[in-house]
């Protein structure tokens, strides 16, 4: 039998995934001496593991060339909707805020405001919940700086520490969404390796458990 396809997000979610794997008794010596390789087996190759960035992940997955991905919910939520979410990882924490300068309040006034961000999407759906008139602005780079340069009012990004707001002189407003690492399938994959993929994703939740009770006793 083939095995199965897994797409991982490059970097800090490789790695705890890598660490997941290992947990669950896979051999991961492949993927931790891999060189420049982007395909490594997992394992005793029952699962094949492909290495991409976050939203090229759900474009694999999306078009059935991967069973599974990694992926942070970040992407999920800004890049699509055609595969099932099926395991919160528990990894790569942080979340969506909005932000903006300092002793300036956002919600008040009559005035249409605008709003920085690498993820348009993410913001369309919170203002709208919000029921707010903003005009959204797209940044590649460094969004803090768009407050700081009066480009907008304020920005919508991932926050982690907030180190890098507060060194700018801004604050976090209001929190979006959180953020996690998540095991997403694709839907045909779902439906014709159904019992492989729900076994996996039990075992890796099985494993996630383990390790959070090891970091709790560690403390």
């Amino acid at each position: 039998m083939k095995p199965l396809r897994i797409a991982l997000t490059k970097g800090r979610l490789e790695r705890d995934t890598v660490g997941l794997f290992e947990e669950m008794g896979l051999d991961c010596s492949a993927l931790r001496e891999k060189g420049r390789k982007l395909i490594l087996p997992v394992g005793n190759g029952e699962i094949e593991a492909v290495l991409a960035k976050a939203a090229d992940v759900i474009t694999y997955v999306e078009h059935g060339v991967c069973d599974l991905g990694v992926v942070g919910k970040d992407t999920i939520l800004e890049n699509g909707t055609g595969f099932y979410e099926i395991l919160d990882l528990g990894f790569g924490k942080c979340r969506f805020a909005l932000a903006g300068p300092k002793n300036r309040d956002f919600f008040g006034g009559y005035s249409a405001k605008t709003i920085a961000t690498k993820y348009p999407n993410v913001t369309r759906n919170y203002v709208e919940e919000k029921g707010m008139d903003v005009r959204i602005i797209k940044i590649e780079g460094s969004v803090e700086l768009a407050p700081l340069l009066g480009l907008s009012d304020a920005i919508v990004d991932i926050v982690e520490t907030g180190s890098t707001l507060k060194e700018n002189g801004l604050e976090v407003i209001d929190d979006v969404a959180p953020i996690s690492a998540r095991l997403i399938a694709n839907v045909a994959s779902l439906k014709l390796r159904k019992q492989e993929i729900e076994d996996l994703a039990d075992r890796m939740e099985a494993a996630k458990s383990s390790l959070q009770r090891k970091k709790e006793e560690s403390r």
